[in-house]
């Protein structure tokens, strides 16, 4: 909340995220399940969300978002939950919140106070004594708490304590359907503070491109606007950020913040320079989840790795790639490399087979390679290939295709599913 700018700023987030357009993009995530907006109740991460409005002094726009996910994203049906049931989560907010309060902070003694589903909740404790939680005049249009009693006394917070569960007794809600003020004052909200072994936020580039053509203009920030940020290039020495900059030779960044003398965690960024007279066209879409930085990717000097999740690497699935790089003028050819990831239990396999051309006018293309690898073998290894070719001769335009396996083998796994391979390619190196 600090860090966003105080609390009318995290409710405004929290209502954006309610309230956003529910379409998503990508690839299918099971996980991405129960929207409200772009909440998504299927992806548990995003299970106190709702909850985030009584740290705001607005408990009242969280009852009426756990009443809706109480009563629409649960039903009794062999679908009845959504996303995925993991370990018990979907069902334990489900119980937590049907008794009217739940456990935000995990490892805190709090319990943030919602909305009940019941009229009456009994839990019986290991002691032999019981908390019973009652909601008065509760209806489906009384969604929203009017007052809170704890044995008898006003409850003038909007959490309750585990020590108060578990030495019993009786909390009592009484309901109605408008919006009330209860929780709404300051002081009445939880909190929680880390006060003690405090980090300083890292900066980060808020504006500039790793891979540029000619110079880029960097411009570094820190969400903690007292932290001062120092940057260096190569083996300079750091100096204190007051404007941003420009890059145009490849160089590496690294930068830090210092606040009350405590210094952040040292980033360091590598910056590559695409030669201006070289573009890239792609014939392919390639998935956005998997960009590798964006359309120059191939030809951006940054080189994958064997961890696709280094986000390096352009994916596609089950599509041939086409890409066609413009040296700008005819030049000699030495040699053509262009590298493949393989990581089966990922469904990322190496092409059928690896296709060069050249041109000079980019419309009338030679093919000078085709390179038929293996049928793939069940194996847990990951590993990278390069498919080279020398001596291409003198060529403005070359094209890569990559023919994509397609239709997962047999032995793997996700065959009896349909499923169909990745190609994740970088990067096209010519010399």
């Amino acid at each position: 909340m600090t860090l966003l700018g105080g609390k009318e700023r995290l409710e405004q987030n929290l209502d954006n995220l309610f309230t956003a357009q529910a379409e998503t993009s990508g690839r299918n995530q099971a996980d991405i399940t129960g929207l409200i907006g772009q909440y998504a109740h299927g992806n548990e991460p995003s299970h106190h969300m709702a909850y985030l409005y009584n740290f705001v002094n607005k408990p009242h726009k969280g009852q009426e978002k756990i009443h809706q996910i109480l009563t629409e994203l649960y039903t009794n049906t062999p679908d009845g939950i959504s996303g995925n049931e993991d370990c018990g989560q979907m069902s334990a907010w489900y119980i937590f919140s049907s008794m009217g309060f739940y456990p935000v902070t995990p490892g805190s003694n709090q319990y943030i106070i919602g909305a009940p589903l019941f009229e009456k909740a009994t839990i019986n404790l290991e002691s032999n004594k019981q908390f019973t939680i009652i909601a008065n005049n509760l209806s489906d249009s009384n969604i929203y708490v009017e007052n809170v009693s704890l044995n008898g006394v006003d409850l003038n917070r909007t959490y309750i304590t585990h020590d108060e569960i578990i030495n019993g007794g009786t909390l009592i809600f009484s309901m109605t359907d408008n919006p009330a003020i209860w929780g709404s004052r300051d002081g009445q909200e939880p909190k929680t503070n880390i006060d003690e072994h405090l980090i300083v936020a890292s900066p980060f580039i808020a504006k500039g491109d790793v891979a540029f053509k000619e110079q880029t203009e960097v411009v570094l920030e820190n969400v903690d606007s007292e932290a001062a940020i120092f940057y260096k290039l190569d083996a300079g020495e750091f100096k204190l950020y007051e404007t941003p900059f420009i890059i145009s030779n490849p160089t590496i960044l690294t930068i830090y913040s210092e606040k009350n003398k405590i210094k952040s965690s040292e980033i360091t960024t590598q910056f590559y320079e695409i030669d201006p007279n070289i573009s890239l066209t792609l014939e392919t879409e390639y998935a956005n989840q998997y960009n590798g930085g964006g359309p120059n990717a191939l030809i951006d000097g940054i080189v994958g790795a064997k961890d696709f999740r280094t986000g390096t690497w352009q994916g596609y699935q089950n599509k041939d790639v086409v890409a066609i790089v413009d040296l700008g003028s005819e030049k000699e050819i030495q040699n053509l490399y262009v590298s493949f990831l393989r990581d089966q239990k990922s469904w990322i396999f190496l092409p059928r087979e690896v296709l060069f051309f050249t041109s000079n006018d980019g419309k009338n293309f030679k093919e000078v390679l085709t390179h038929k690898l293996k049928e793939p073998v069940p194996t847990d290894e990951v590993d990278m290939e390069t498919i080279s070719h020398s001596e291409l001769g003198r060529a403005r335009y070359i094209k890569v295709v990559a023919k994509t396996l397609g239709k997962l083998p047999e032995w793997h796994l996700g065959y009896a599913d349909d499923g169909r391979s990745w190609l994740f390619i970088d990067e096209i190196q010519i010399k």
